[in-house]
């Protein structure tokens, strides 16, 4: 019984810790994204700035194709994060889904005890019972 339980508490824990994984992946995509649409603008006020929206121009902005390069590994890096999401999602999915076959083992075990309990507690007034009758 106490390994079931210390089992339990494992399981939980791995939750917990799929939880957080999860929303620390969510975090990132999202800052990700962030940043790479505070480089589109970035990148639109140097072309407004020089007045060149050409990328193949000669005079095109060297900052700008650099931020437009940043920009574009950022949004690669949340596609590839979206993929590890996904993957996080599935585990906690499984997880979740692992410790509730534990917990519903622990709640059938207590419930069969209370049952045993409760029927030792019936058989002991029905003995009583059958005493004072007898008397």
């Amino acid at each position: 019984m106490k390994s079931r339980e210390s089992l339990i508490r494992l399981k939980r824990f791995q939750v917990d810790e799929k939880r957080r994984h999860l929303m620390q992946i969510e975090s990132m995509i999202a800052d990700f994204h962030r940043m790479a649409d505070e480089l589109d603008d970035q990148i639109r006020s140097e072309q407004e700035r020089v007045g060149i929206t050409d990328v193949a121009h000669f005079a095109y902005p060297t900052f700008a194709k650099a931020a437009a390069t940043r920009r574009d590994n950022l949004r690669n890096s949340a596609l590839e994060l979206n993929d590890q999401l996904e993957r996080a999602r599935d585990e906690l999915t499984q997880s979740i889904e692992e410790l509730k076959k534990f917990e519903q083992l622990e709640e059938r075990d207590h419930q069969r005890e209370r049952e045993a309990q409760e029927q030792a507690e019936q058989a002991l007034l029905d003995e009583v019972a059958s005493r004072v009758r007898a008397r």
